[in-house]
């Protein structure tokens, strides 16, 4: 897949998560500019902060998930990726987190492949569960373990086909892009995806990142 083609896939993916809190800003300031109960106008108020919030937690968590600012070589303090994580899914508590992580810090390769692990893993806990987030080092290497559990779990089989590398890339979508991006750093390591959802209310999802 060429570069631009992958970055439109991207940007399809980033527009479509904020699409939804940016709209709620946009309406509740067109609320607001007609609204002259002062009650109305406070519940109003309370609506755009959360908005802004759900925003600004987005933009967090993905200028990490996929920005490339400073190159792919540099270490990253992984206490950014669990404030992005926390920010994306920890805030309606609909989501509980646990941060079984030790390493202070990542490359910035394995932290792409950690975070949008997550992203997919709390996107396929569509009523909501626990999320735990685990990394741990093998000599030079790193293993990385996604754990969702939860009473519902869909997982979209085109995300499972890409992050096991068995899609083509001209059938991959903007809602695989995190997926896609996963299976390409791992495997430009030499290392490898794993994805278990054999268990009922349980999907666990792993990476291998040899040294």
């Amino acid at each position: 897949m060429k570069s631009h083609e992958f970055a439109s896939l991207l940007c399809s993916r980033l527009c479509h998560d904020l699409l939804s809190p940016v709209g709620a800003l946009n309406n509740g300031i067109e609320l607001l500019s007609d609204e002259h109960d002062p009650e109305m106008r406070a519940r109003c108020l309370d609506l755009l902060g959360e908005s802004a919030r759900a925003s600004a937690n987005k933009l967090k968590f993905f200028r990490l998930a996929f920005g490339a600012a400073g190159g792919f070589a540099d270490d990253v303090d992984t206490r950014e990726a669990r404030v992005a994580i926390e920010g994306l899914f920890g805030g309606e508590g609909r989501i509980q987190l646990g941060w079984m992580v030790d390493e202070p810090t990542m490359s910035k390769s394995a932290l792409k492949v950690l975070l949008n692990l997550v992203l997919i893993a709390g996107d396929a806990l569509v009523r909501g569960g626990r999320l735990d987030v685990g990394a741990e080092r093998h000599g030079d290497g790193l293993d990385i373990v996604i754990r969702a559990e939860g009473s519902r779990i869909v997982l979209d089989p085109e995300l499972k086909r890409t992050l096991s590398g068995d899609s083509s890339e001209d059938q991959i979508a903007p809602r695989a892009a995190a997926a896609w991006l996963v299976h390409c750093l791992v495997a430009e390591g030499g290392g490898q995806v794993q994805v278990m959802d054999n268990e009922e209310g349980m999907l666990l999802i792993g990476a291998s990142l040899p040294a």
